[in-house]
């Protein structure tokens, strides 16, 4: 009888001792494998909303729990621990709530799609504008083409315009000259108190519908000493004609490109009689032309009609005239 409960005092506290060394390995392997899975979740949990800010899904509440209800998983613990300590006593199952579904990836899809149909509806809203404003732009172009048209129109009315108006100033040019001026034969002389260098002169004679004067004889060559001389009297006033040897020194032309045939240049005035004549020229009126290439052009003297040459850009008097 002793050796029996010698033999209950030694096997039973290790068997004892057996299923509790049991009971703490199997709740040191459930806190590790409930470790990886609360890791697990945790990993879910930050890649689903890495997906969420990327995809723009709306951001879960706060009271969805992915993880589950960690009152129930106390209280699971608390329970197994309970039922470490007591021994043999059943375990309680606490109720269970089931977490939030996670988006799935059919979810994931058709929210894709929807943005994808938003995007494809904002593009057609992009090219309806587009086509309005191609056709605001084609209007315009075709509204710039006419109304270039019209300006064109416009400038061939505006040149037509001014060569009427050119026809008539040079048509009321030759009348004021001839009703104005001397007439003789077949063409009038005017003098204008302008002063204007040769090729300005020559412009505005054309401008009025004559040119510079060109005596062809000696028959106008004398009409038109008596206008300048009445015209201009008491004084000497050098006149611009239409005489010049521009082209060619020595060769004196008009300004209609005719070769000169008459001429009245100044001559120095002969010594008195009986006095010794000089070699040396006369100091205030020498011979004429004696500019040579520098001085190309012909003035008419007022007083007696003489020629002269003067630089073409000297200002003087001009006189015009025009056919009658």
């Amino acid at each position: 009888m002793h050796a029996v409960w010698l033999l209950g005092a030694l096997v039973v506290p290790q068997l004892l001792g057996f299923r509790h060394g049991a009971w703490g390995a199997e709740r040191e392997w459930e806190g590790a494998w409930g470790g990886s899975q609360e890791e697990e979740r945790e990993r879910e949990a930050l890649m689903l909303k890495h997906l969420q800010d990327a995809l723009g899904l709306p951001a879960r509440s706060a009271d969805e729990n992915p993880e589950g209800n960690p009152e129930g998983k106390g209280a699971w613990a608390t329970e197994k621990d309970g039922k470490g300590e007591e021994g043999e006593e059943e375990p309680t199952t606490t109720p269970y709530f089931s977490p939030s579904p996670s988006p799935t990836s059919e979810d994931t899809f058709t929210y894709i799609l929807g943005r994808l149909a938003g995007l494809d509806a904002g593009l057609h809203q992009v090219h309806v504008r587009l086509h309005a404003l191609d056709t605001r732009v084609a209007e315009l172009s075709r509204g710039l083409r006419q109304l270039r048209e019209v300006a064109g129109d416009n400038r061939d009315t505006l040149q037509a315009l001014k060569e009427a108006q050119s026809r008539s100033e040079r048509e009321h040019g030759r009348l004021e000259g001839c009703l104005k001026g001397v007439r003789l034969g077949h063409k009038c002389f005017l003098l204008s108190r302008d002063f204007e260098a040769q090729a300005a002169a020559q412009a505005r004679c054309v401008a009025r519908g004559g040119s510079l004067a060109q005596p062809a004889d000696r028959q106008q060559m004398e009409a038109l000493t008596r206008y300048l001389r009445a015209a201009l009297a008491p004084y000497n006033w050098p006149v611009w004609l239409g005489v010049h040897d521009r082209r060619a020194e020595g060769l004196y032309l008009f300004e209609n490109g005719q070769r000169v045939s008459f001429f009245a240049w100044h001559r120095a005035p002969s010594p008195e009689p009986g006095a010794r004549p000089s070699a040396a020229p006369h100091p205030l009126s020498p011979n004429q032309p004696n500019g040579g290439t520098l001085e190309n052009c012909v003035a008419q003297a007022s007083d007696d009609g003489s020629w002269w040459d003067h630089d073409c850009e000297r200002r003087l008097y001009y006189v015009c005239e025009f056919p009658f």
